[in-house]
């Protein structure tokens, strides 16, 4: 956290990736951001990745640093403290997130009758409400289709929810351009992001639908080659697989110049008649340029030539697993100062990370851990729902909240 945003509250009733991540980043920016849940856990409580414990490192990687209330609202008492904190009053609240937008109750129309300026940023499945998640968006728009080995028939899912990603950041980007709306008019702003937009616009940006329209031939499968330019992954002498990129003029004379294949590539150029000075052909003549770069490579283990590799600034990596990389690499331990080293209950002692942007303003603060189910059920109902001590007894005597603290300490 940078305390960029300092004393604003967000609340956040979320599952999911998208709408998670963006209250996360809010949090790691200083924001105090609440999360309310249902007694028994939200949905994503028990998502996988699970520790050998059975929690859910998913649920704890997406809700570090945030305020949680656990509340039944299925009552009438929950659905009235959850409109309470939503738009309790101050100047830097009355901002909310969601995914699970519940008509008649949870919704702007509802909510801004008790707090005018209310600020909602709301993200949907698609524009004509129906549910949707990054693994069905990605097959209606294409993507798996592209995706895969060369002349592999099948469609390809990609593990890695790229849309999920950007819409959560997407949200963030909205609740501050509406925070700065109501800061100069008054106003607040009912806003409204659709994942399949986001994916739409996405592809449209990037030229897809452009292409899909103009040109003849259908985008296909290219495997580990990089669309439109050169890049190639290269098995090794010792078994590991390196990606190599020659997609900059810079990138494709560094690789030429470092393998000793410019004589090899000045015969190609001459016999297709192509400039391999253009991206494009280097595109067109992947096949070719990789049958004069693979031996090289073949007859090489990656340590022989690693060090060259970046004395030259080539843009390259080693494939490895996620577990390598924890191995291996330096960016994802405590050498990198976006990571922390914490010890989780029940999760376990890993790095884990803050925000990746670094503010000249403001320090980068440590990561914090995700909350306990209800670990601030008390501290929210007295300073944000203004609630006395007595009325908060009476909600946990009637199972309306909850919280290991209160428990505990009542135990005692």
């Amino acid at each position: 956290m940078n305390r960029l945003l300092n004393g604003m509250r967000v609340v956040e009733g979320s599952a999911f990736v998208a709408v998670p991540l963006a209250g996360m980043t809010l949090a790691q920016m200083g924001a105090e951001v609440i999360r309310f849940d249902r007694i028994e856990g939200g949905l994503d409580a028990g998502r996988w990745p699970l520790a050998p414990s059975g929690r859910s490192l998913f649920w704890a990687g997406l809700n570090k640093g945030k305020k949680s209330i656990a509340v039944d609202m299925r009552s009438p008492e929950g659905k009235e403290l959850v409109t309470r904190i939503i738009t309790a009053p101050g100047k830097d609240a009355g901002m909310f997130l969601t995914n699970l937008r519940v008509r008649g109750w949870m919704d702007y129309e509802t909510l801004s009758q008790y707090r005018r300026d209310l600020i909602m940023v709301t993200l949907t499945g698609d524009r004509h409400g129906r549910p949707q998640v990054d693994y069905t968006v990605n097959p209606a728009l294409g993507i798996p289709e592209m995706t895969g080995p060369e002349g592999h028939d099948a469609p390809v899912a990609s593990a890695l929810p790229a849309w999920d990603l950007i819409a959560g950041n997407m949200v963030v980007s909205a609740l501050l351009a509406a925070e700065r709306h109501r800061l100069r008019e008054g106003e607040g702003q009912d806003v409204e992001i659709a994942l399949k937009d986001v994916a739409a616009a996405t592809i449209g940006h990037l030229g897809m639908i452009g292409d899909a329209l103009v040109n003849q031939t259908e985008r296909g499968k290219s495997g580990n080659a990089l669309y439109g330019a050169y890049g190639q992954d290269f098995e090794c002498a010792c078994g590991r697989r390196v990606m190599v990129i020659g997609l900059t003029g810079r990138q494709w004379a560094g690789l030429v110049k470092v393998t000793g294949t410019g004589d090899a590539m000045e015969r190609l150029a001459k016999r297709t008649g192509r400039d391999l000075e253009d991206e494009g052909v280097r595109w067109e003549l992947r096949h070719e340029i990789t049958e004069i770069l693979r031996p090289w490579f073949a007859a090489r283990r990656v340590e022989e030539f690693a060090e060259q590799f970046e004395a030259r600034g080539l843009t390259w990596s080693i494939f490895r697993s996620v577990k390598q990389a924890v191995r291996e690499d330096p960016d994802l331990s405590e050498a990198n100062p976006m990571f922390s080293m914490l010890d989780q209950p029940g999760l376990g002692r890993f790095p884990v990370p803050g925000y990746p942007g670094e503010f000249s303003a403001k320090p980068r603060i440590k990561p914090a851990p995700a909350p306990e189910l209800g670990q601030h059920t008390e501290e929210i109902l007295g300073d944000v729902a203004r609630l006395t001590d007595t009325e908060i007894a009476q909600l946990f005597d009637k199972g309306v909240v909850q919280s290991p603290n209160y428990t505990a300490r009542s135990a005692a």
